[in-house]
């Protein structure tokens, strides 16, 4: 990921990654790599003290590693060889969907690295939601990519924005990302590879790990989220609850985020589609990705988290757009547990889960209020509040939702045929 400007804080960490199966290193690296350690220099670091570096074995995460940087190279111990994998699955044709609005020099990073994929069939589509100049336009011109195209939808929101794009598709299966990503070479083959471990499989979530760590904000919110750390491969069904998720199928976040999931399209057909209430550029501000999984899920579909199937993400590099990140999150987590706690089948299953799993669920919630206490390292420099404000936000959640319920509602008496 190209570098946003240059460390920020003392703790900034560089961020590159190791290909056991990639071009052929120095005799002396080789070597080192037989007896576990690789030593490779760290191009483009000034500035920084520390790495963290994703080795892989071709398209296999095998860990994260965090190590110093010392005069200029790192010294990588290396995690063990990954054990024989599946066959190679078939590979779908598939349809990528990137909703944006009005960042056309974020969207212009981004489709370099999606038309960079490799994979045999694919298509972008990229919407453009309720835009305001031709920028987004410009930008797909440019580009004069026949696999790539531009569809607007003018109601704003990312769920209106992500339903265009279902719309808009060509094939069965959809993958959705955001305009702030850089998708690795091999993310469609790790998608492939997440439906093909099931029959049942209607959504395929990837790994998502930070890009970027050169300021202390992006390191908070590194620290904040789970959905870039995770290497192994699992699979979720209703009717086998895991057991480190006593919240499940409640505990969405564990599975991924909205800059990096596939579905099929005839399942969120099914489903309704994505609900228009919820997703930033409403007054939710986020919750439309936790709602299509939560509904996956309870509808008697697998989901699957794939951590072959990368996206790397820049997270916000500033105070302020922190905080309107916090904000949003627990607005929109307020909003999809109000919408959960209105409809019938829902309660019920919350009610099942808090009989079955009383006490961890208590230690789940008090996990989640933790989030107001962040660790010092980062309260002595960001704004003391910013994790309260987070837990605090959820409680704006539902009179946001129902904000949005009457937009909606109006829209639909005005014949503009939204589905939510």
């Amino acid at each position: 990921m190209t570098p946003g400007g240059p460390p920020e804080w003392p703790g900034a960490t560089w961020i590159a990654v190791l290909d056991l199966a990639g071009p052929a290193r120095t005799p002396l690296a080789a070597a080192e790599e037989a007896a576990g350690e690789v030593v490779c220099a760290a191009e483009g670091a000034d500035g920084y003290s520390r790495a963290r570096i994703l080795v892989r074995d071709g398209a296999t995460p095998l860990g994260f590693v965090e190590t110093p940087i010392v005069d200029g190279t790192v010294r990588i111990p290396l995690p063990g060889r990954a054990p024989a994998g599946p066959p190679a699955p078939p590979l779908p044709p598939i349809s990528v969907v990137l909703c944006t609005r009005e960042r056309p020099d974020d969207l212009r990073g981004a489709l370099a690295s999606l038309t960079a994929l490799d994979y045999p069939d694919f298509e972008i589509v990229v919407v453009d939601n309720a835009p305001v100049t031709d920028g987004t336009a410009r930008v797909v011109a440019e580009l004069g990519d026949p696999r790539v195209r531009r569809v607007v939808e003018p109601v704003p929101g990312l769920s209106s924005a992500r339903n265009a794009g279902l719309r808009a598709a060509a094939h069965r299966i959809v993958s959705f990302t955001d305009d702030d990503v850089v998708a690795d070479p091999a993310w469609l083959h790790g998608i492939a590879l997440g439906f093909a471990r099931g029959d049942d499989v209607a959504c395929v979530c990837g790994t998502v790990p930070s890009g970027e760590l050169r300021t202390l904000s992006q390191a908070y919110f590194d620290w904040r989220v789970s959905w870039g750390d995770s290497l192994e491969p699992k699979t979720y069904r209703l009717a086998e609850p895991p057991e480190d998720l006593p919240l499940f199928p409640f505990q969405v976040g564990a599975y991924g985020t909205g800059a990096n999931f596939a579905v099929r399209r005839d399942v969120v057909a099914g489903l309704g589609d994505f609900d228009e209430r919820l997703g930033a550029g409403t007054a939710t501000k986020g919750g439309e990705d936790l709602d299509m999984f939560f509904r996956i899920l309870t509808a008697g579909h697998a989901l699957v988290s794939e951590p072959s199937a990368i996206i790397w993400h820049r997270h916000r590099d500033d105070s302020d757009a922190l905080m309107s990140q916090a904000r949003g999150y627990g607005i929109g987590l307020g909003a999809w547990l109000t919408k959960v706690a209105m409809t019938a089948e829902h309660r019920r299953l919350a009610v099942a889960v808090l009989r079955r799993r009383f006490r961890a669920v208590g230690r789940a919630g008090r996990a989640y209020a933790a989030i107001a206490a962040p660790p010092p390292e980062f309260t002595a420099s960001l704004p003391d509040s910013v994790g309260r404000t987070e837990v605090l936000s959820v409680l704006r959640g539902p009179r946001a939702l129902f904000a949005e319920g009457r937009k909606v509602r109006k829209r639909r008496a005005a014949g503009a045929g939204v589905r939510s």
